[in-house]
C-alpha cells in the first residue's frame, strides 16, 4: 500500500470530502500506475476515484469510533500545504 495515503479514520474534526477525494485519488493514481490525468484517460480515473471516494465515505461512517487519533495529520491540513494550494487557486 501506498505509504502517502493518510489514516482519516479518527481525525478530529472528522475528515473533510476533500481529504477523502484526495486520498481517493492518491489511491486510484497508485493501483494504476498513472501520475498524470490527461484527456485520454480522464473519464476512466474520474469514475474510479468517485467508487474509491463512495466507498471509503461508507466504510468510515460503519466503524466504530477510534480511541486514539492517528499517529499523522492529513497533509490536506497542514498549514504549508493549504498555502500551496492557495497560491495554486490563484494562479
Amino acid at each position: 500500500m501506498c505509504r502517502n495515503i493518510t489514516e482519516l479514520r479518527g481525525l478530529e474534526p472528522a475528515a473533510t470530502d476533500e481529504e477523502i477525494r484526495a486520498a481517493a485519488l492518491q489511491y486510484v493514481r497508485k493501483v494504476s500506475g498513472i501520475r498524470k490525468v490527461t484527456d485520454a484517460n480522464h473519464d476512466a480515473i474520474e469514475k474510479a476515484v468517485d467508487a474509491v471516494t463512495a466507498a471509503t465515505v461508507e466504510l468510515l461512517d460503519a466503524l466504530p469510533a477510534r480511541r486514539q487519533p492517528p499517529r499523522t495529520v492529513p497533509p490536506l491540513r497542514r498549514p504549508e500545504v493549504q498555502a500551496r494550494l492557495a497560491a495554486r487557486a490563484a494562479r
